[in-house]
């Protein structure tokens, strides 16, 4: 009898040791050790050369410095991708995969196959997920950044970096002409009397040789002056609204200045320029950072908002590299939370700074005193960046509408644009005629 009694407790021990142990491993992560149940893989399409297309050898140290993150906190689960794939390849590698169903469970997408692939249906609409995650916090993004990754309201990516479009400046030209360096909330006529002034012979030789702007074309004026060129299902054109010919006609009389001189980039490299719209990507490319030159060492130059034109303010363009789920992911969970790792975890978003050329997309990790000195010890001058200027040139960035063929209508658009300033119509009938043509486009 007694030893019944001992053998029962014996048994009920170790199937209370056997509960607790396995209590433990539930709850510790522990059980994913073990190789029946490490064959999660989560899979990873990414490019190999910069997205800002400058010369970067730390093109994978963001991503595998996430995945480590990742790894250690989702024990059991492997992350893997495929490297060696150029930028230029990549568009056509990541169709192939998707036709062929070998897709990766989430890609990072440039902004020209974002429409397509989301027109057909190639990514996750990312809501419900969004939905059930009590700890996502949205407002954490910059919103332009944030709304960059919508397709018809629908939240289809998130950002992963991103360079705002600002206006740059050659303070000394304007310092040599006795002029100010402009207010951030500046606006057209400024900008061009600026412009005027700027532009002279400076040596007698009879031939203007200082310039006001180059670079500044009808996007940034469009932008600027509050137009939306396209509804948002990319049906109409609105080329004739009154906004684009107040533009058209602006920009008529800021390139007139030149007395017909093409002004090109290389101008603003030699110090004869006064203003170019620039990406901040590109801006810091352009300073001595550990793989670039110091391109403009002859001249101080600074940064500013765009000016705004009479009906908007001063805005620009956003650029966005996105990263986006496949809508057939294996993992939807295990994706999602990677994901998260290189879009929302600041330690990883702080990196950006140090090993590529754009920005955060958090705010809290671009506006910290931490990121300022990062770019100050990269040798960006601090004397020329204001991190509120570049701060609230993302917040406050023009959106474009998405729909498919968008660059093409683009396209169309940039066309009429040159053909209405160069030809014999006035703007107006050029207007109204490129209108009708690009409705037809749309068609």
């Amino acid at each position: 009898m007694g030893q019944g009694k001992n053998k029962k407790a014996v048994i009920l021990a170790s199937v209370s040791i056997l509960l607790s142990l396995g209590m433990w491993m539930l709850y510790t992560g522990f059980y994913q050790r073990f190789p029946f149940f490490s064959d999660r893989t989560v899979t990873v399409g990414v490019f190999s050369d910069s997205y800002w297309e400058v010369p970067n050898g730390y093109s994978y140290q963001i991503l595998e410095d996430a995945i480590q993150a990742f790894e250690e906190s989702h024990l059991g689960v492997r992350v893997e991708y495929v490297s060696g794939i150029m930028k230029e390849d990549y568009s056509e590698w990541l169709a192939g995969q998707l036709l062929s169903g070998q897709a990766p469970d989430l890609f990072f997408v440039l902004s020209e196959d974002f429409n397509d692939l989301a027109e057909v249906g190639a990514l996750k609409d990312l809501a419900p997920l969004i939905e059930k995650d009590s700890g996502f916090e949205e407002g954490r993004f910059y919103s332009s950044a944030y709304r960059d990754g919508q397709y018809r309201g629908i939240q289809y990516s998130l950002p992963f970096e991103c360079a705002p479009k600002l206006m740059f400046v050659n303070k000394s030209i304007l310092a040599g002409e006795g002029l100010s360096i402009p207010e951030e909330d500046w606006n057209w006529e400024e900008f061009y009397e600026i412009c005027r002034k700027v532009t002279r012979d400076t040596d007698g030789n009879g031939t203007v040789d200082q310039f006001g702007v180059v670079g500044y074309g009808w996007e940034e004026a469009f932008e600027s002056n509050g137009i939306q060129l396209f509804d948002q299902q990319g049906k109409e054109c609105r080329l004739a609204d009154t906004k684009a010919e107040a533009s058209l006609m602006f920009l008529e009389r800021l390139w007139g200045l030149n007395q017909g001189y093409n002004a090109t980039a290389k101008d603003f490299d030699l110090g004869n320029v006064a203003f170019q719209p620039m990406s901040f990507s590109e801006y810091r490319a352009y300073k001595p950072y550990p793989l670039s030159i110091k391109k403009y060492s002859s001249f101080e130059w600074g940064c500013i908002p765009m000016p705004s034109g009479p009906k908007g303010s001063n805005i620009s363009a956003l650029e966005t590299l996105r990263i986006a789920m496949n809508a057939e992911a294996r993992h939807t969970g295990d994706a999602w939370e990677l994901m998260k790792t290189l879009t929302c975890d600041e330690r990883i978003q702080s990196e950006i700074f140090a090993y590529s050329e754009g920005m955060s997309v958090l705010k809290e990790v671009t506006e910290s005193e931490k990121t300022l000195q990062q770019l100050i010890e990269n040798s960006v001058d601090n004397r020329s960046l204001n991190l509120e200027i570049l701060s609230s040139a993302v917040e406050h960035a023009a959106v474009a509408p998405r729909f498919r063929n968008y660059d093409e209508a683009m396209a169309e658009v940039d066309k009429a644009v040159n053909d209405i300033l160069e030809g014999e119509t006035n703007v107006r009938m050029g207007q109204i005629i490129w209108n009708r043509r690009i409705n037809k486009f749309l068609e």
